[in-house]
């Protein structure tokens, strides 16, 4: 393989329980190297180099043969749901200090009388002013108070404060005193981080525009050291290759614009598998699909349509009520919308006061693990529930790096929950099971009624270290019929990064109508976000050519949120308007059947998106030949006291080939995951070598 010189991507998913590592060699759009490794939590660049370490054995190559070094990880995400970030205080227009505590004037549950609001990262003692005021067409009504600075550097430095998150009323309009605030703060106090409201977020909606700020603030210092950490540990590995960072909208960005906006990077690991399920939909030809990705912490559902996933510029975070809007920190990023539950494969079991089997959302993560990994563990987690059924052959998981321990299994789940309910093991082992896929299945259906989907006519993809595992069962109570298991499964996001082009999106306010609308001011507004965003894009994509998406975010006069128009990627002329209305009428109606003529039609927001360009996808033809005369070994699976435990076939997938069939019930082994084939499904092998798993007709109006 060292031949291999400067063509490889190597790519690395850091996850709460497992840390992924895919090598694309460039010469199959298929075959890739793959490794994955515990997490190793204290000190996550010591995991992700000894997975590298592993992966580079496999392929036989070394640092310098790696032409780019991709990187995904749940660190920022996890640093805001735990609450372990930096101490961060805000500057804000005087008369606006409690913006925060004001947030939307509403309760996001108006009848709970004992409702906890989000944490907003920051205590009021901490959220200072200072005088000033632009207008909000940026006009400066009061100017900037600076001799107040050195009261409030003194207020902070007295509360411990690590960060500071400016956010000045109308900054989105003219950025000045924020930037002549960062100036004088980097001369008085250099070593303090400065996130900037004009820079992390330039929109209006001053509720939202702190929230992203002050999330930035408070897990910048952290995320930059872990960042130049890793940065330095690849030097001195002797990768001379760049290193390029995940972002949450699911393109790839620079180390130096990851340690400015690490806010970008809060699902940057979840995001791979939406790009690897897109991938997937468009080389097979699917128009619909869901994405189901199981890891060992958390489980990922997203809706992707025409072979896109659904994006978003609204995130919450840390919900305190899992399905209820509002409960959470909002942030305004470019996003892939998606639900993600605590539902993995390390999620704690218990029984609350009502009897009740109850899964996480605490998971038992790498160290200790789950019972079954030997680690001094004692909590019932789903992967112990996994082996008890008998869904794993333990003999194979994680690569044989872990030796299962079925008997500790067992006992964990029997102390924990069979005897407080009077279950066998095995029987609470089942019902483990089966909670764990009811509230995934639930995740995905509330989902869907939110963006106004429907889920039965969809094909499932199922990636991740536990997503073949609970496919099935996930599928048959989404009421989805069909399923697809790509090549590499278990390393699933990981494998996405490597088809992630390298992009960076600006968003910014600037107000205009149609009916006198501001050519100039647009026009020039472009012409400022396309060199911003070129200068970030152009770092990484070297001679790979660029491709711009420009879009409007438009209204009618008096709504409080916009839809998305696309624009023509070019100056706007008086030409123009018409096709706008007519593009905004048709996006109107296609989401609220009607549209209200003679209403003035307003612009919020501009974006603009520069990526590099992709290569289209080589659609794949099933098989039509299959072999249905597989012989595999047998293993005891239980299937719940309707069907019993049973023989049940194991194949080694890795001896399947194309046009293979299989009938359910069946365990596909893998290196890095198994697939469970309930006795409902039969199995065939594509031409591309994905396991399709098709629910028999008969069983298809039957749930479990």
């Amino acid at each position: 393989m060292q031949n291999q010189t400067k063509l490889a991507k190597l790519s690395v998913d850091i996850g709460g329980t497992f840390t992924d590592v895919a090598i694309d060699l460039g010469i199959s759009d298929t075959i890739f190297i793959t490794a994955k490794t515990p997490t190793t939590t204290k000190d996550p660049v010591e995991g992700a180099m000894n997975g590298v370490a592993i992966a580079l054995e496999k392929g036989g190559l070394a640092a310098k043969n790696i032409a780019s070094f991709i990187h995904g990880t749940t660190l920022a995400t996890n640093a805001l749901i735990e609450r372990k970030g930096a101490k961060v205080g805000v500057i804000t227009t005087e008369g606006f200090r409690d913006i925060l505590e004001i947030g939307y004037e509403r309760r996001f549950n108006q009848y709970d009388i004992f409702l906890d609001k989000p944490d907003m990262l920051v205590s009021r003692e901490c959220c200072l002013v200072v005088s000033e005021r632009m207008s909000a067409t940026g006009n400066i009504l009061k100017p900037l108070n600076e001799d107040a600075l050195d009261d409030i550097l003194k207020e902070f430095e007295s509360e411990g404060v690590e960060s500071i998150a400016i956010c000045l009323l109308h900054s989105y309009a003219n950025n000045a005193h924020e930037m002549r605030l960062a100036e004088l703060i980097a001369m008085k106090k250099p070593n303090l981080f400065v996130s900037l409201s004009c820079e992390v977020s330039p929109e209006a909606r001053e509720y939202d525009r702190l929230c992203t700020t002050v999330a930035n603030a408070y897990i910048q210092p952290m995320m930059k050291t872990y960042l130049i950490r890793l940065s330095n540990s690849l030097k001195k590995k002797r990768f001379e290759c760049p290193l390029f960072i995940m972002t949450s909208g699911g393109g790839m960005t620079t180390l130096e614009t990851a340690t400015r906006f690490p806010i970008r990077l809060v699902e940057s690991g979840p995001s791979g598998g939406a790009i690897l399920a897109a991938k997937v939909a468009n080389k097979c030809g699917l128009n619909e699909v869901v994405s189901f990705d199981m890891g060992g912490t958390t489980a990922k559902v997203c809706l992707i349509d025409g072979g896109e996933p659904q994006t978003s510029r609204h995130f919450e975070i840390g919900r305190a009520e899992r399905f209820m809007k509002g409960s959470g920190l909002p942030v305004r990023i470019p996003v892939i919308e998606m639900i993600e539950i605590g539902a993995g494969g390390g999620s704690i079991a218990g029984v609350d006061r009502l009897n009740r089997i109850t899964i996480g959302p605490k998971s038992a993560g790498s160290n200790p693990g789950p019972a079954c990994f030997g680690r001094a563990g004692e909590e019932a987690t789903v992967t112990d529930s996994d082996v008890v059924l008998g869904h794993i052959d333990v003999s194979a998981f994680a690569e044989g790096r872990l030796n299962i321990n079925s008997s500790l299994a067992e006992s964990a789940i029997q102390k924990k929950i069979g005897n407080t309910i009077e279950l066998n093991a095995l029987d609470a082992a089942y019902g483990i099971s089966q909670i764990v896929d009811e509230n995934m299945a639930s995740a995905g259906r509330v989902h869907a009624v939110e963006c106004g989907k429907e889920l039965g006519t969809r094909t499932m993809i199922a990636f991740g270290g536990n997503g073949p595992l609970h496919a099935t069962g996930v599928a048959k109570k989404m009421g989805i019929n069909r399923i697809v298991i790509p090549s590499d499964p278990g390393v699933g996001s990981a494998v996405g990064f490597l088809y992630a082009p390298v992009s960076y999106e600006i968003v910014r306010s600037h107000y205009t109508t149609l009916e006198d609308f501001d050519f100039q001011g647009v026009n020039k507004l472009y012409d400022v976000m396309r060199e911003e965003a070129y200068n970030i894009v152009i770092k990484g994509a070297g001679d790979t050519p660029i491709e711009e998406v420009r879009r409007a975010f438009m209204r009618y006069k008096g709504q409080g949120h916009e839809i998305e128009v696309i624009l023509p990627t070019r100056e706007l002329g008086l030409q123009d308007l018409k096709e706008l209305l007519k593009k905004y009428d048709k996006e109107y109606i296609r989401q609220f059947n009607r549209s209200v003529p003679g209403m003035v039609v307003e612009i919020m927001n501009w974006a603009i998106t520069l990526s590099t360009k992709q290569h289209a996808d080589t659609k794949s033809q099933n098989q039509a030949v299959t072999n249905d005369t597989l012989v595999g070994e047998e293993h005891q699976v239980y299937f719940g006291e309707n069907i019993g435990q049973i023989n049940t076939p194991i194949y080694r997938r890795d001896a399947l080939t194309p046009g293979d069939y299989i009938n359910g019930p069946a365990l596909i082994v893998e290196s890095q995951t198994t697939t469970l084939v309930e006795p409902e499904f039969d199995v065939m092998v594509d031409a591309l070598g994905y396991l399709v798993l098709t629910r028999r007709e008969e069983e298809q109006d039957i749930s479990i």
